[in-house]
């Protein structure tokens, strides 16, 4: 390694020893003929006193967000000197040598500053840039822990992680979503979700599998919540009462998300302004309450419609002011709007056994379970006009001793915009894909 430390690491008790630092220039300020850089990398931003020798050779080569590697002798700042808005605000660094690594080239193309102007299209055609402003920076360390809590709680729950193909032949999600790609004289689709696959392993005695996987789904959308390409969290379990078993695993894994969160990111949610409440329980409604919860609120929902954005957001607010929840459950979705998989109640044909999780008033995750009887199933695609004899590779998944089974995709982009408060989904992606955007 070239440094001995990174920038948040060095502390008073490092006084009077000598430390190599490397990093980007945030900024320099230039005083008479002395100087003091402060020095930013991912752990943090240190105050660099230069002499007048290194300021004089180098102040007009440290541009800001160049490259430079500093090697000094640490100092502890008096009390009244302490610099509270930096981590390391109680200490300094005499520089002893300074290198200038990489220079920056200038004018910047996006604003690196935390109060930036820039919109964010421009900021994701420099992404890499936007990402060493500190609020940016926070927004991906929380993700990538939400990713690696999540693995952590499925592999504690004894559910098995299964990795599946990406390139498919259209399937039981096929529609106007599905992206179409030629492949070696045939035409494949990509997946639009691993709902096969997980049933298939469900049924081959793995029993309980999940998934965190890129998800394709070819929408004109343009909102602050869709994407043409995300992250999906699926998992799939077998030997299931009902549908309310899934929740029930749903409802331990954000129990034990958020507490996990809470405890590990304390200093990003802190710096982001953002409070975690953790769910004692969920509660739960039909979309027969739902609905008569709009109507109260001026909005009529349609009997075969699902909630539209608006919806959600009312029913949301609803949740929050009766039960102090941001999660709901909104259970019994029509026939007619879901796939002919979903298993329906035998006392009513019009509904099947599914639910959605709204989180702040957005639906983050649909959940049902499936139907695992193939006489029933056959007769639930031919009553939604499929021809299952063209769907030989999903009808031989419960030929030969299916389990009662069901699941939920979760989306993992969502879980992160609604857990922080961001205004838009691209904010919680590094690199959206869009029906306007391919690059970087």
């Amino acid at each position: 390694m070239i440094r001995t430390h990174a920038c948040g690491e060095v502390s008073a008790k490092d006084a009077g020893k000598e430390v190599t630092l490397c990093g980007w220039v945030d900024t320099l300020r230039v005083t008479g003929k002395i100087s003091f850089l402060l020095l930013r990398d991912r752990t943090g931003i240190i105050q660099i006193f230069l002499d007048t020798g290194l300021t004089e050779k180098y102040q007009h080569d440290l541009k800001k967000e160049s490259v430079v590697l500093v090697a000094g002798i640490v100092h502890k700042r008096p009390e009244n000197q302490v610099k509270k808005e930096l981590k390391t605000g109680s200490i300094e660094v005499a520089a002893k040598k300074l290198e200038l690594v990489s220079a920056a080239e200038t004018p910047l193309p996006i604003d690196v500053i935390e109060d930036t102007t820039t919109n964010i299209d421009k900021r994701l055609d420099y992404r890499f840039l936007d990402v060493r402003r500190e609020q940016v920076k926070h927004i991906f360390l929380v993700r990538s822990k939400i990713y690696s809590k999540t693995v952590e709680f499925f592999e504690q729950a004894g559910f098995v992680a299964v990795q599946t193909p990406k390139l498919t032949a259209s399937g039981v999600e096929s529609g106007a979503e599905e992206f179409k790609i030629p492949y070696f004289g045939k035409t494949a689709s990509l997946a639009q979700s691993p709902q096969v696959y997980k049933q298939m392993f469900v049924v081959s005695g793995l029993e309980k599998v999940y998934e965190i996987a890129p998800i394709f789904r070819a929408e004109k959308s343009h909102t602050t919540r869709h994407l043409t390409e995300f992250t999906g969290i699926d998992f799939e379990m077998g030997f299931i009462k009902d549908e309310h078993d899934v929740m029930q695993v749903v409802e331990d894994y954000f129990k034990f998300l958020l507490n996990e969160i809470k405890k590990s990111c304390k200093e990003e949610l802190q710096y982001l302004g953002v409070p975690v409440d953790i769910p004692k329980s969920i509660p739960k409604m039909t979309l027969g309450e739902a609905r008569k919860i709009l109507k109260e609120h001026g909005k009529t929902l349609p009997e075969d419609e699902d909630p539209d954005a608006e919806a959600e957001k009312l029913i949301g607010d609803y949740v929050k002011k009766k039960y102090n929840s941001d999660f709901v459950f909104v259970l019994d979705y029509p026939w007619k709007k879901r796939p002919f998989y979903h298993m329906r109640p035998e006392n009513n044909k019009k509904i099947t056994k599914s639910f959605d999780l709204l989180y702040k008033g957005v639906e983050i995750g649909t959940g049902a379970q499936r139907e695992h009887r193939l006489d029933v199933l056959e007769a639930q695609a031919k009553e939604k006009g499929i021809d299952f004899k063209k769907m030989s590779f999903y009808r031989d998944i419960f030929r030969f001793g299916a389990v009662p089974h069901g699941g939920i995709g979760l989306g993992l982009d969502r879980i992160t915009q609604q857990l922080l408060n961001l205004p838009n989904i691209r904010e919680a992606i590094l690199l959206p894909r869009d029906p306007e955007r391919l690059t970087p």
